[in-house]
């Protein structure tokens, strides 16, 4: 199964970026896992809410492919733990899915088409996080689940 994580505009923080690609790295032990960052919709001061999303959907739309398993990252979405996600994750190897990919929405969320199209939504927390913080705490996490999948000390319950 190869992984990948669908995000809008880059990340500022070198900080953030060095996270995230400290566990990209320790990922190719188990997985194909990447990262596409999308650029930012041009001139957003001009475009409603709606208009937003619609241009994002459009980018989204562009990298996904019919047979992929698309996951929303939604403050909606169904709630894990890490043993959880990491049997979720794990179900759709056993099933044979071939891609899963993970989208992380602009600041307004998901236009409806893209939520039609998911075929999961997931939520780190209730708590609202900056997008550059979802794509840190979300490779780590996928980490996690490989490493709670592989029986490694790294998580511990």
């Amino acid at each position: 199964m190869k992984i990948t994580l669908l995000c809008i505009g880059k990340t500022d923080d070198k900080f953030i970026q060095e996270g995230i690609d400290k566990y990209i790295n320790r990922l190719k032990h188990y997985i194909s896992f990447n990262i596409i960052v999308l650029p930012d919709v041009k001139n957003v001061k001009n475009l409603s809410e709606a208009q937003q999303k619609e241009k994002e959907a459009e980018l989204f739309n562009k990298n996904i492919q019919s047979g992929d398993f698309v996951v929303l990252l939604d403050e909606r979405g169904k709630e894990y733990r890490s043993l959880e996600f990491s049997t979720f994750i794990e179900k759709k190897m056993v099933a044979s899915v071939q891609h899963m990919v993970f989208l992380i929405g602009g600041p307004y969320g998901f236009a409806e088409e893209i939520k039609q199209r998911a075929n999961s939504f997931v939520s780190l927390s209730k708590m609202t996080f900056s997008h550059q913080m979802v794509r840190l705490f979300f490779v780590e996490q996928i980490y996690r689940a490989f490493t709670i999948m592989k029986g490694e000390p790294y998580h511990h319950e």
